[in-house]
């Protein structure tokens, strides 16, 4: 249903407005800037700053303009000297026991309070008292905390709350003496550093980049995450061919993300220029032997002499490079080694979910707004970051229903309207009974009642509006067939049904798109003599190279699958290359490069395409990425139309158009259900075991523990002696302690360690 528009004036000028919007939201939208602290869109009000003042016409006094909601006639005055007047008096409140040291705060030309006071030109300081003075300290291995530079306007506590449901800071004692802080004086929670970003002024501190450079001495460039499958939006930060830090503040990007990021998009950016990085072409002489540095033609004319040679050639493409290059890898397999053996390697395969799409995919606003959001298995508070922020804020702020069924207690659990505990393993009976095969023999291998599932029934009966069914890669390929072509069966007049997937990495959706008719990877590794891999395989994958004639790896670092490589040509990360990535939702999103790449490397596409030329076929990319994103315009369907312009803003994604069938022949996946539901054990014991904060998200990878921080979050986030000093400092990466650093640590000012209760 469409809002009801009314009629506003702001400062003389008339505009239509949805009736019932903030009207700060409505006055920023139209170019009347309105300075504000506490304020934030889509989280709860807390009106504490008192700086978004406004005159209302036949109103008594001055209104703060976040806790009013437009009405029909409304006439609002947005500058004056009246409104000025207070607005520097709560400026003069705030910088009470503001500490004047800009030149050193890493917000200094990115501060909120600093941009409001210097607009003004001065402020009235007549207050004479000592200011509270308390020093920088670590909160976790990676969020430091200058407290006399906070301003309360608690859009931290709020984000923590509402966004990532843990509630691990909050402000603590009353009036004078407030300060934000943590329960015991340290953070064990996701470390997402999203209470930093949100940060108006330099109260709350990036550990990793803290104190690196000036922000206005940093190039920024736009691209999307890395890790997560979500598709964030990000800012990198980088000067002289360095990345220093990573940011999704909105002056930046207006992604679908807004300012929220988790821990390893923030944090985990450390590999880029880390000393580790492959810096030349490799190539193994002999067989056992060691990788010796080459030039990129005796390398590259090396692949080519041998693959002729040998043939039989197997391809193999990372979900984590660009479609781009696993566009190019297709093409190499198909035209260049005539080979049918290609393969993505992933943590499931996608194809069930796409070649049975009976409904759209939901993209992340829907699943903001939905009526009813059921998730089937999967841990997305781990996983998928921000679909579950999107979730939590359904549940919290749009009273959505969420329904989940989980073999064990996940922490989402704790938002859920329903939640249905199922037997270990048995999401195949679930997904069996979704495709409407109910009976009492699927109820009794899920370990539920009855009265469980009609309850389930009865909250989608009752659903208006959009109801979304998720799932992930715990679900057998038949169970996610069965449920990606089952949910049309929901649909009504008063309800439309979407489907979001789950998958792991960055690109899965886009990997699955360009590598249609893909085999899998153990097929491929089996039935092929050569082998052209992009990136790294899993540990069991890896072991099938042993044996093999020929192996060529482009990768970043030197990781198990480089083991059994005869050559490694070192490739370009994501920050060096231009492409684009597909997320779960759909949305093609461009990767931009941020710097040169580092050492030789080189964007994977251009790696396999400089080998195909070598071998007589030129793929005509003319060494341009957009020249290979129009090859896959011309080639792929659901992206047909598609070019480079078509992605500029951030703000306005754009969706692939994948295939819908809304009545799928799901008849062969139903009936291998049926079979499978016959080794379910009729009783199990469930799992109680409610999954501990981080135990993915923290978990160290070959991109992840090149950021040292990572390493102490993998070993327990260990709490340090002294907060004053940086927790790397006092402990070793596997989270023990340097001995020979305790005396330093306790050298630190006796003043600071008495403020702090730290024991010396």
């Amino acid at each position: 249903m469409s809002a009801e528009l009314i009629k506003v004036t702001i400062n003389g000028q008339e505009f239509e407005a949805e009736k019932g919007r903030p009207l700060i939201d409505v006055c920023l939208e139209n170019g009347f800037g309105i300075p504000s602290f506490c304020y934030y869109k889509d989280l709860a009000l807390q009106a504490s700053c008192r700086m978004c003042l406004v005159r209302i016409e036949k109103m008594p006094k001055l209104q703060t303009s976040c806790s009013i909601t437009c009405t029909d006639g409304m006439v609002v005055t947005t500058q004056s000297e009246e409104i000025e007047k207070a607005q520097r008096a709560m400026g003069e409140f705030l910088l009470a026991n503001h500490p004047l040291d800009c030149p050193v705060c890493d917000r200094g030309g990115e501060c909120e309070l600093q941009e409001v006071i210097f607009d003004w030109g001065d402020v009235e300081e007549r207050f004479t008292e000592d200011k509270n003075v308390q020093p920088e300290k670590f909160l976790s291995p990676i969020v430091a905390n200058d407290p006399q530079r906070c301003i309360l306007c608690k859009r931290c506590t709020r984000v923590c709350d509402e966004w990532m449901g843990e509630d691990a800071i909050e402000a603590g004692n009353r009036g004078a003496n407030t300060v934000i802080g943590t329960y015991g004086g340290w953070l064990n929670c996701s470390q997402c550093g999203n209470c930093i970003e949100v940060c108006p002024t330099g109260t709350l501190l990036d550990g990793v980049y803290r104190h690196e450079t000036r922000p206005w001495e940093l190039d920024q460039t736009i691209t999307t995450d890395v890790y997560g499958s979500d598709g964030m939006q990000l800012s990198i930060g980088s000067r002289s061919g360095l990345v220093h830090r990573i940011v999704a503040r909105d002056r930046y990007v207006n992604g679908l993300n807004g300012e929220f990021l988790d821990v390893k998009a923030r944090f985990g950016h450390e590999f880029i220029n880390h000393q580790d990085r492959l810096k030349t072409p490799l190539i193994r002489y002999k067989k056992g032997g060691k990788l010796i540095p080459a030039t990129w033609d005796e390398a590259v004319n090396l692949v080519a002499e041998k693959f002729r040679e040998i043939g039989n050639t197997g391809v193999i493409a990372s979900s984590r490079i660009t479609n781009e290059s696993v566009f190019t890898l297709k093409r190499f397999a198909k035209e260049v080694a005539d080979s049918e053996n290609y393969a993505v390697s992933d943590s499931y395969d996608m194809s069930p979910v796409f070649n049975n799409l009976s409904v759209p995919l939901a993209t992340h606003r829907e699943i903001r707004y939905a009526g009813t959001i059921v998730l089937i298995g999967g841990e997305p508070e781990e996983e998928q970051t921000f679909t579950a922020k999107q979730m939590r804020q359904a549940v919290r702020n749009g009273k959505a229903n969420l329904i989940i069924v989980n073999d064990r207690p996940i922490r989402l659990t704790q938002n859920a309207t329903q939640f249905i505990h199922v037997n270990p393993g048995s999401y195949d009976a679930f997904a069996y009974m979704f495709g409407g095969e109910i009976d009492a023999a699927a109820t009794k291998k899920l370990g539920i009642e009855q009265s469980e599932i009609d309850s389930l029934l009865k909250t989608i009966g009752e659903t208006e509006g959009d109801l979304v069914i998720m799932f992930g890669g715990d679900l057998s390929l038949e169970a996610q067939a069965v449920l990606a072509g089952s949910a049309a069966r929901f649909v009504s007049e008063a309800r439309r049904v979407l489907l979001h997937p789950l998958p792991l990495y960055n690109n899965s959706v886009g990997a699955n798109d360009m590598m249609a008719d893909k085999k899998n990877v153990p097929d491929v590794l089996n039935n092929s003599k050569s082998l052209l891999i992009a990136g790294r395989l899993s540990e069991e994958n890896a072991q099938l190279l042993e044996g093999k004639d020929f192996v060529v790896v482009q990768e970043l670092f030197e990781t198990s699958t480089t083991d059994h490589a005869d050559v490694v040509l070192p490739a370009a990360s994501f920050a060096e290359v231009d492409g684009t990535f597909t997320n779960n939702t759909g949305f093609v999103q461009r990767v931009r490069r941020a710097i040169d790449p580092v050492h030789q490397s080189k964007p994977d596409w251009m790696i396999t395409s400089m080998i195909a030329d070598a071998m007589g076929v030129d793929f005509g990319y003319n060494l341009a990425a957009t020249a290979v994103f129009k090859n896959i315009s011309d080639n792929v369907l659901a992206y047909q139309g598609i070019r480079y312009p078509n992605l500029k803003d951030e703000s306005n994604p754009v969706q692939v158009n994948h295939p819908i069938n809304s009545k799928p022949d799901i008849s062969r996946a139903l009936e291998e259900l049926g079979k499978s539901l016959k080794s379910l054990p009729d009783d199990a014991e469930k799992d109680q075991t409610v999954p501990k904060v981080g135990h993915k998200l923290h978990r160290l990878t070959t991109l992840t523990s090149k950021t040292p921080q990572f390493h102490l979050l993998a070993h327990g986030n260990p709490k340090p002696d002294n907060l004053l000093v940086a927790p790397l400092a006092q402990f070793n990466l596997d989270g023990t302690p340097k001995l020979d650093s305790r005396v330093d640590a306790a050298a630190v000012g006796a003043i600071d360690r008495e403020n702090l209760s730290i024991d010396s």
